[in-house]
Parts: structure tokens; sequence; C-alpha cells
């Protein structure tokens, strides 16, 4: 794939010029859905061009051990380093090569959907988080109407729908704390419409009531939450009523609301929606055996329960873009030095 080996940030205005000098050409519809730049010896004159944003994912790589490069950091998307736990907003990875390999096979397999991905960071950030939603939403509708994603389900293997025997989120009151519990253990914790449904009629009862001043959020069963229902993709009518659903129904609307209340305890798997939604809390606290991912881009999607808002108010776009483009799992204690829980301790017995 074109743009998948490094490129010497000094060759910038080359590699446009090669380009017919338009930085547009930088995209995946014109076959360079990706470009990663070599930020040795870079200062902030050789990274200008990228000053016209590009619509292909640029990637910043830096191969030596500290000091790292002092770099504009809004230019590029991700930063990756062989540096271990090194300052926000670098990726410290054992392998920079290997590193670069991931994302040019994400990109390669999903060029849309990444290219969507990131185009969408590099505008959320500079949204107030409701409107961010809104921006994310639409940019998941697109998807979800193009050739990736409908390739992804044409190829997946049909599965049954599994419906729970009780209701799909536990509410109790007790005193000031509202405690709500995911309950489709037997199927992971899957977020379907009843999950969303159940969170967000609790996150609208403690918008209600002042007295509840605390807001527990649970999982039952192995896993706080396995991400989305892969048996409902695909079946809402089409793509504009899915997006209207998300917006006036979804539990992130409510959750924004009351978000300074609100305390998750996550556990085991935490994927899509199992972190997207969690990432919105005042207060996220991990067990020691929690992992967090993101898959979307796979689907040929992006994160669609507010995950491109609520993680990157925690972490920055530049990891939620190596988390989403590259579906790697983030164990607890990394999440927890990137700041996207606040604590990792052992659940109470």
């Amino acid at each position: 794939m074109p743009g998948a080996g490094p490129v010497p940030a000094r060759a910038l205005p080359q590699l446009l010029a090669g380009y017919a000098g338009l930085p547009e050409a930088l995209d995946p519809l014109l076959g360079m859905p990706l470009l990663v730049v070599d930020l040795e010896g870079a200062g902030p004159a050789d990274l200008a061009p990228l000053r016209s944003r590009p619509a292909c994912v640029v990637i910043g790589v830096h191969r030596a051990a500290e000091p790292l490069p002092d770099v504009p950091a809004e230019l590029v998307d991700v930063l990756l380093c062989p540096v271990t736990g090194p300052p926000a907003p670098w990726v410290g990875v054992p392998d920079v090569d290997a590193a670069v390999a991931t994302v040019a096979a994400a990109v390669r397999a999903a060029p849309q959907a990444a290219t969507v991905l990131i185009q969408l960071l590099r505008l959320a950030e500079r949204l107030a988080p409701a409107d961010a939603v809104v921006a994310e939403s639409f940019a998941y509708a697109t998807l979800q109407a193009g050739a990736e994603h409908r390739a992804w389900l044409a190829g997946r293997t049909p599965r049954r729908r599994r419906r729970s025997g009780g209701p799909a989120v536990l509410v109790e009151r007790r005193g000031e704390t509202l405690l709500l519990t995911l309950n489709r253990p037997e199927v992971r914790n899957a977020y379907d419409a009843t999950v969303r449904d159940g969170l967000a009629e609790g996150f609208r009862l403690a918008l209600a009531d002042d007295g509840l001043r605390h807001i527990e959020l649970r999982g039952s069963g192995p896993d706080f939450c396995a991400g989305g229902d892969l048996t409902e993709f695909g079946t809402t009518p089409d793509p504009v009523t899915a997006h209207l659903v998300r917006t006036t129904a979804g539990a992130a609307p409510p959750l924004l609301a009351v978000a300074d209340r609100v305390t998750v305890h996550l556990h085991g798997n935490c994927i899509g929606a199992g972190i997207e939604v969690p990432a919105f809390a005042a207060r996220v606290l991990a067990a020691p055996d929690t992992v967090l991912r993101l898959p979307e881009i796979g689907m040929g999607l992006i994160p669609g329960a507010g995950g491109t808002v609520s993680i990157t108010r925690r972490i920055g776009r530049h990891r939620t873009g190596w988390l989403a483009l590259t579906g790697q799992p983030l164990p607890a204690l990394q999440a927890r030095d990137w700041g996207l829980v606040d604590e990792v301790r052992p659940v109470p017995g």
C-alpha cells in the first residue's frame, strides 16, 4: 500500500510535489490512506506541509530512545516510539516497525472507516461533548451505509439472538445511591437496545431526582460488557433512523447530564460500548483483570456509543486513534497510567 513506509519529515514537500502538489491526493480514494512520517531530526518547519490537514491517516514515528522530538502534535494522528511509558500523546511500543505494520494492515482492510475515524477525532476535540456525540453519530451512520460495513455484514457468521429472562439493566435505589447493573451475563452483557434503553432510563431517573447523589454502574457475570450485540447489527431500517435513535434515545446524552455523580466498576472484558459509555463517568474503577478494546474498524465502523468523545476526553485523540485503528487490547494498569480508568483495585467480594 502506498504510504505504508516511513517518509523522512524533511521529504514531505517533495512527496506532496509527487502527488501533483495536492495534499488532497493523500486520501483513500486515490490510493494513499496512510502516511507514516519519520520524525528523526524533524522540526516544526519540516512538518509544515501537514498543516493542510490531509485526509489520510498520519502516523509520526520516532525509533530512537529519549529524548523524544518536540513536534506539533496537532499535525499528526498517532505518535509511536519505543520508549516505555512515554508522556502523552506518545504511544510506547516494543517494536515501532511492527506497530506501523499493524496500523497499515488495519487501514488497508478498512481505509474508509479509518479515514472517517481520524477526520472525526480531529473535529471532535474542538467541539463541546454533546455536539461531538452528534458528530460521531453522523459519521457512524455514514459508515453503516458504506461498502466496508456491508462487506462485514455479508461475511459474518449468523448468530441467533438470545433473550434474557429478566430486565437488561437492574435498577435499585439505596438511599441517596442509584445502583445500575447490566444484567445479561449469558451474553457477557452485550450492549443491545434493551441495555441502551435501561441505562438511558436510569440516567434520566437520576437527572430528575437531585436526591440521588451517587450513581453506581456495574456489570453482572464474568465481563462488564462484551460490546455491541452482534445480532442487532444491520437490523435498523436505515442509517438515518439509527442516527436519530442514537442521539435521542441513546445512553450518552443523559449520562453526560449526570456524569459528575457516576462511578463505574469495570471487570473482565470491556469492549466497544463497554468502555465508551463508562468513560463518560466522573470516576472509573477497574478490577485487575479488566481489558479494554475498540474493535469497530474491523467491522467497517467507528466507535458509535460515544467513545470518540468520552475516551478522547480522557486520553486524547492520538491514543484514542491508536486504540481504535488497531483494536489492540489495553490492560487495566496501562489504562490507569493513560487516565482511561482512575484506579485499579480488586472487585469487592
